[in-house]
């Protein structure tokens, strides 16, 4: 799977919680979503700061662009979370686990690089 496939399959599955998806999947999703977040963080702090009376790179903007960004695009992380979890076997309610500070997000990162079960399993 591709950089570019692997977003457009995200995106298209924007809020579906059922099925799987594979580490590579989830992997370039996430790299698009770091790359994305940064380009809007120094949009952000160099063009929307000072539109907004702020001084150029200052980090007390608020970051209008990267808080958009990040909100519309928070139902997909969810979902290729749950949809990663359900390629291992595991049921998307142990993405709640990330609650729990340091050892939730270790114990999902864990999962994550974990390779895909083999055949179908419950979840698709």
């Amino acid at each position: 799977m591709t950089f570019t496939q692997a977003v457009s399959t995200v995106l298209s599955k924007y809020a579906t919680f059922s099925g799987r998806a594979t580490r590579p999947e989830f992997w370039w999703y996430a790299l698009f979503l770091v790359i994305l977040l940064a380009i809007t963080q120094i949009i952000d702090a160099f063009l929307v700061g000072p539109m907004l009376g702020f001084g150029m790179g200052e980090g007390d903007a608020g970051q209008p662009l990267t808080m958009l960004v990040s909100l519309g695009l928070l139902l997909p992380n969810i979902a290729v979370a749950v949809r990663r979890l359900h390629d291992i076997g595991r049921t998307g309610w142990w993405v709640l686990i990330s609650l729990v500070p340091i050892i939730g997000f270790l114990l999902l990162l864990y999962w994550y690089v974990q390779p895909s079960e083999e055949g179908q399993n419950q979840y698709g």
